[in-house]
């Protein structure tokens, strides 16, 4: 599925169109990779509508993609064969040898390419990817449990790290969808004794959020049971955001999981009081990208600690169908993660 800008869906916004183009060739320490599934992300749906530009068009989106490896080419392919099941990042490539990447901050790197952004990605057949950029997929996660793992999973992972979180302190998370779904599973497992509690804008997401062990749900302007030491925002608006910190006990950090955020409510941000919103050391801090090792560690500690994305499986045709569902918000419906089905079982 390729966006090149110039077809629109009936909403004016534009939209994927299946295109046939050549099988890419990998390159010395490449990996040519024959995609099985592709997570569907947010930030898919912020390149399709504009608010992330790729460095060229027409682009293939996609980044949390699951294959098999078809080829290997030439020079270090950090150990991969042909025939090993594999995940494909956002994390394309960083220079490796500037500052950040030095200090393990691979994902502040100034040359960080994206995978399908600023390279090709799985929302096709074939996709390759550097070997150092790549994963081994743990036996015992399914292809489409592993896909949202890739992005969802770890910039949850990033996130939930950033908090500085002590067991024992109460996390909240706005909104819950694929990342946020996971953050709960993966917080309930580090942190036990902690209290989460859930900010979601329909009664079916918070119910979703209370199956999953969510001790208190409610909308965005619902006052928690407890003033929280963290919240981590995974929605792509600025009202969560403003709300969110007058939740944060002194001290408190919100953390805002998200690459970009809509412009459509963007007024909520001179509502911001500092007095009540900022004031005792409440802060914020924004998570960027993922590095190499959120990845690993996360696909990791799923498979460790059992944590498992609730996924709905579509095919690629459908990928706009799926596409205008997240633009829309789903209407309440769509639970986890999307995940597409390119190749045939």
């Amino acid at each position: 599925m390729v966006l090149d800008r110039e077809r629109v869906n009936a909403d004016g916004n534009p939209a994927l169109r299946l295109a046939e183009t050549p099988v890419p060739e990998p390159s010395d320490g490449e990996l040519l990779v024959r995609v099985n599934v592709c997570g569907v992300c947010r930030t898919d749906l912020d390149l399709v509508e504009g608010r992330l530009a790729a460095p060229r068009y027409a682009i293939i989106p996609g980044h949390q993609v699951v294959g098999r490896v078809e080829r290997v080419g030439g020079g270090d392919a950090a150990g991969f064969r042909v025939g090993q099941r594999v995940g494909v990042a956002w994390i394309h490539s960083a220079c490796g040898v500037c500052t950040w990447c030095i200090a393990g901050l691979e994902n502040l790197c100034p040359y960080f390419r994206a995978t399908g952004c600023d390279a090709d990605g799985g929302y096709a057949e074939y996709v390759t990817v550097a070997g150092a950029f790549a994963y081994a997929i743990p036996d015992d996660l399914t292809d489409e449990e592993a896909a949202p793992l890739l992005c969802a999973g770890a910039i949850g992972w990033r996130s939930l790290r950033l908090t500085n979180l002590r067991d024992g302190e109460p996390l909240g998370l706005t909104g819950f969808g694929a990342s946020a779904h996971l953050v709960l599973q993966m917080a309930r497992a580090r942190f036990p004794n902690s209290e989460i509690c859930v900010f979601a804008r329909s009664s079916g997401e918070q119910d979703f959020a209370r199956a999953l062990g969510a001790a208190w749900a409610g909308a965005t302007e619902d006052a928690p049971p407890v003033p929280l030491r963290a919240i981590i925002d995974t929605t792509p608006a600025w009202r969560p955001v403003v709300r969110a910190l007058r939740a944060l006990a002194p001290g408190g950090r919100l953390v805002i999981n998200a690459i970009r955020k809509s412009r459509q409510d963007v007024n909520e941000l001179t509502t911001l009081d500092y007095g009540r919103d900022l004031w005792m050391e409440r802060e914020i801090k924004s998570v960027a990208n993922v590095t190499r090792k959120d990845v690993a560690e996360m696909l990791a500690f799923a498979s460790s600690a059992g944590i498992r994305p609730r996924v709905g499986v579509v095919p690629l045709e459908q990928a706009n169908d799926v596409l205008s569902a997240l633009h829309s918000g789903g209407g309440g419906a769509i639970r986890g993660a999307q995940v597409l089905r390119v190749a045939a079982r």
